[in-house]
């Protein structure tokens, strides 16, 4: 068996390696384009290109909405509340801590919560059991169960970044992921009892009528260069505003908003509330101790004045995060980007901390997301934190309020309100 690992080694040296180095590089590129940070004779050459096949989107897009405008595709019920979070373009406006924060006001009101989420990057079920599967003709695979309300039952890499991370923050709170939100949230009201829905990311899944669709817009970069994918990171035109019920402008700095807010309401139902919001560090928290309790082993932002740190990320937007840092007082002296929702390997992380002890780092920071990639047994050879980061309201609560009373039945939405959430 010896010449069996001997050319297994060079089959992983000499193929997969260089294919894994290129994916990063060739993803890594495309999202410079989308995010309009690169400016290079490549990108000069590839923008007509990704423009070219931006028109078949658009086509399918407007197919897909005139379709269930008009009822030929039909929008299913579930026989629940069911609250929709997402956005017009790809990644970054920060969906995770907006449902986090919906998800626990609705359970203190005493709502039975479950959480849906596509499990984007999470391990898929293997080609063969679905092959079989269809062969057979047997029942489709069940959702998987992240969270049961009591025990987190999956890790990030078979539930996906962000539901193994809500499932750590909010106990008492049922998890599933699945492609078909459908079937899921009828498994979460069967088999959990939950009577409210969160659909994280799902103001595109139009399969599943939603009484509530909260639209997020990213207030420093809201459209992108206004092209849609794969030219830019619009999922969706501008338009496509006028199904939502609620508009969060997030990330906001504290400044007039008046611009953003006019091309807002160009689009949705005079009666859409607009609330501006930001995202707002708390405190760190030491890697190991992930999802613990907040008071046991946070750190104070405070500890961050004057001290040399290292920051490494693998998120969408990863400026807003080393912003952050820069804000409450540290110096960067290394930061790596990896690409969003990477995966890390064992030789990334000692590259980041070989570096960091180069530099003279003192501490590691990543962000929450990022958190739950790392192995929580592994010794690390300088702390290493993670930043906690809240969503907090600056105009708008008592809208806010009002949609968790409408939620909870204190009071119904306007008949245009809706009017606004059909398709």
């Amino acid at each position: 068996m010896r010449w069996l690992r001997y050319w297994r080694l060079r089959l992983r040296r000499r193929v997969l390696r260089p294919l894994r180095h290129f994916d990063r590089t060739a993803e890594r590129f495309m999202t410079d384009i989308l995010y309009g940070r690169r400016q290079s004779i490549s990108t000069g050459l590839v923008c007509p290109i990704l423009a070219a096949l931006a028109l078949p989107f658009r086509a399918a897009v407007s197919a897909r909405r005139f379709l269930y405008g008009q009822r030929i595709l039909r929008s299913q019920h579930l026989g629940c509340v069911v609250i929709s979070v997402g956005n017009l373009t790809v990644g970054g406006t920060g969906k995770t801590p907006v449902v986090e924060l919906l998800g626990r006001k609705l359970q203190q009101r005493g709502r039975k919560v479950a959480i849906l989420s596509r499990g984007y990057r999470s391990r898929a079920e293997p080609i063969w059991h679905r092959c079989l599967r269809t062969l057979t003709h047997g029942e489709a695979a069940p959702p998987k169960v992240v969270s049961d309300r009591k025990t987190v039952l999956l890790d990030s890499e078979m539930a996906g970044d962000e539901p193994h991370m809500l499932a750590k923050n909010l106990p008492g709170i049922a998890i599933l992921t699945d492609r078909d939100r459908v079937k899921a949230g009828h498994f979460a009201i069967n088999n959990f009892g939950c009577n409210t829905i969160i659909l994280d990311d799902g103001f595109q899944y139009l399969r599943l009528r939603s009484q509530f669709n909260i639209l997020l817009i990213d207030s420093s970069n809201p459209f992108g260069s206004g092209h849609l994918l794969p030219r830019g990171i619009l999922r969706e035109p501008p338009a496509a505003m006028r199904r939502a019920t609620h508009v969060i402008i997030t990330k906001s700095d504290g400044c007039d908003h008046a611009a953003l807010e006019r091309i807002i309401r160009k689009n949705v139902a005079a009666a859409v509330p607009i609330i501006v919001s930001r995202h707002s560090p708390r405190y760190l928290r030491d890697v190991h101790n992930f999802g613990g309790a907040a008071a046991a082993d946070s750190v104070p932002l405070r500890e961050l004045i004057g001290r040399r740190i290292a920051a490494f990320s693998g998120i969408a937007v990863p400026e807003g995060f080393e912003d952050f840092l820069g804000k409450c007082g540290a110096t960067i002296v290394f930061r790596k980007r990896f690409p969003d929702h990477y995966r890390f390997q064992d030789a990334d992380v000692e590259n980041v901390f070989a570096m960091a002890l180069a530099r003279g780092a003192e501490w590691v920071v990543t962000t929450e997301k990022d958190a739950v990639r790392l192995h929580k047994n592994r010794f690390y050879p300088l702390p290493t934190y993670y930043l906690r980061v809240e969503i907090e309201i600056l105009r708008g609560e008592k809208e806010f309020h009002d949609l968790i009373g409408q939620i909870c039945g204190d009071g119904a939405p306007t008949q245009q309100r809706v009017a606004a959430a059909a398709p």
